[in-house]
């Protein structure tokens, strides 16, 4: 499947902004399953420089400069992706959960890839006992560990309610947990932070999820919202599989990555600092276009 994608971010401040700089994660990732046919981002004011990177984890970095005075900001970023991920594999095929907690502690390396990254708590996603206790229900001694996992996101997208207005992006984990409502972040944090404390590597994934109208009913500009999920490890031979409790399924051609990371710390869209004073108001509307 091919995607042209929309992403846009307006920003109005209440008194005038007279430096910013920003880290704009907004360009999809290359990844096994997924290709950028190319890709634009642009700025109102425009930024005085532009210097792309690439983090520690591979994502699509711009470092964006803005020296103008402004009192609203445009970020408008576009892309072309192809994706055609492989298929996942057979649930109860993969390893043993158990066992696989015993070789993700036994791994040494501290390259980009490995999974001792997402193996440990973060500022986001930390460990949570009552999140954990409510793992434990689906990952009896011996099970495999994808069997157990998937049968997690289900749990999780039959108990929790979608509510946009339960949460906000500072809303602790432990809240949404015992308030059993949030948004696809929140859910993702959950989840996270259930499989680390089982001493599973479990990943949080920002991107975007294709969303198809009800029949008879026109698709409607920027209805599609960004999106964020959780992937498991499941060992060397397999690798991280992407798992969506929003939606209680196994992730693939409807879903693009944006960036991947410990939380939601490591692939905020839009971070940075700016010298000003006052409120702002963000509105942010996603198209993600299906093209061929």
């Amino acid at each position: 499947m091919i995607y042209d994608i929309r992403h846009v971010t307006a920003y109005s401040y209440a008194s005038e902004v007279s430096y910013a700089h920003c880290a704009l994660r907004l360009t999809p990732r290359e990844e096994p399953g997924q290709r950028v046919e190319w890709s634009e981002l642009q700025l109102a004011p425009r930024a005085a420089r532009l210097e792309p990177q690439t983090c520690f984890f591979g994502n699509r970095v711009v470092m964006a400069t803005i020296t103008a005075p402004h009192r609203a900001l445009r970020i408008e970023a576009r892309a072309r992706v192809a994706v055609s991920r492989p298929p996942p594999p057979a649930p109860a095929a993969t390893p043993a959960w158990d066992a696989l907690r015993e070789a993700a502690f036994a791994i040494a390396s501290l390259a980009a890839e490995s999974p001792a990254h997402m193996l440990h708590p973060s500022r986001l996603a930390p460990l949570h006992r009552p999140a954990t206790d409510y793992a434990r229900a689906s990952f009896p001694p011996g099970r495999p560990a994808l069997e157990a996992a998937l049968e997690l996101t289900r749990r999780i997208r039959a108990d929790f309610i979608y509510d946009p207005e339960a949460t906000q992006v500072t809303t602790p984990l432990g809240e949404a947990f015992a308030a059993r409502r949030g948004v696809c972040q929140d859910f993702a944090h959950v989840m996270i932070a259930a499989l680390r404390g089982l001493g599973l590597p479990a990943g949080y994934v920002s991107g975007y999820l294709r969303t198809i109208p009800p029949a008879g009913k026109p698709r409607l500009e920027g209805a599609d919202a960004s999106h964020a999920w959780a992937s498991l490890w499941c060992g060397p031979e397999v690798g991280y599989v992407g798992l969506d409790p929003t939606n209680g399924v196994i992730v693939g051609d409807d879903h693009v990555t944006l960036a991947v990371g410990r939380d939601y710390a490591d692939v905020a869209p839009v971070g940075g600092v700016l010298l000003g004073f006052g409120d702002q108001r963000i509105d942010v509307a996603v198209d993600v276009i299906p093209v061929g």
